[in-house]
């Protein structure tokens, strides 16, 4: 049984934690696999957007094997992708998706915080529990949570350890849609499918915009924003859009779950 499970469906790549009898705890031959699946992701034109998860319902990914932590750190290749597998890999210019199931606790947060947002269960769980023992958050955590939540937020989680509920992570702002138990995966797929359809190139420079405005000032991001964007007001993608607005077609936006 493969430690990580890949599937392509269409455009969306479905990349599986599949260590359900240990919580999905990530040890080193995971990570490398983990690692593998990210680079396809990130290569293979074909495939826009990824959708993280973890096998069962038990449990997205309950961090790092602390049996075998050594081997995490010391995986060939963990110093630049990250010991979880793939942290530190910050040039997968498509979109993300964490579908969170169960416990996302540790480097599983860390890695679900990778992705570009999250979809959880409504009996999902969050929280930086390896405080307990000092294992420190070296996957990203420490960047990715004060961005995402405020660093009041994230220092909470951070320095008491506390586990908090979906309902609690999406008023934080953690996660930005709560699904029915067994359903956060369905949805995840759902929203990816919208995401994968629509014209790509707009979305694409928006998405990086938005990131690299992370690290600038406000009118360096705007005309960082203006440089992305200039072939994209000619992208025939966008033209087509237009036309079919003109023609009185209006899909309905995605809405989250009243």
């Amino acid at each position: 049984m493969a430690k990580v499970e890949t599937e392509r469906r269409d455009r969306i790549y479905i990349v599986r934690i599949n260590r359900p009898e240990a919580r999905n705890a990530v040890d080193a031959e995971t990570a490398g696999l983990l690692d593998d699946a990210v680079t396809i992701f990130k290569k293979d034109s074909g495939l826009r957007v990824m959708v993280l998860t973890g096998a069962g319902e038990v449990s997205f990914c309950a961090g790092a094997d602390l049996k075998s932590a050594g081997g995490l750190v010391f995986r060939r290749g963990a110093d630049k992708s990250g010991p979880m597998g793939f942290s530190r890999v910050t040039d997968v210019q498509k979109p993300t998706i964490a579908a969170v199931n169960g416990y996302c606790l540790a480097g599983g947060l860390e890695l679900a915080c990778w992705c570009d947002f999250r979809i959880a269960a409504a009996g999902a769980k969050f929280g930086v529990v390896n405080r307990r023992w000092g294992v420190p958050l070296i996957d990203g955590g420490t960047q990715r949570l004060p961005r995402m939540v405020g660093l009041g937020n994230a220092l909470y989680l951070i320095e008491t350890g506390a586990m908090i509920n979906a309902e609690q992570a999406l008023r934080m702002g953690l996660v930005q849609e709560v699904a029915p138990d067994g359903q956060a995966l369905d949805r995840a797929i759902e929203l990816a499918g919208i995401m994968a359809d629509y014209p790509w190139a707009s979305l694409i420079n928006d998405r990086r915009a938005a990131y690299e405005g992370l690290a600038l000032g406000l009118p360096e991001g705007i005309r960082r924003e203006q440089e992305l964007h200039a072939a994209d007001l000619k992208d025939e993608e966008m033209l087509n859009g237009l036309e079919r607005f003109n023609q009185g077609q209006r899909p309905l936006p995605p809405a989250p779950p009243a």
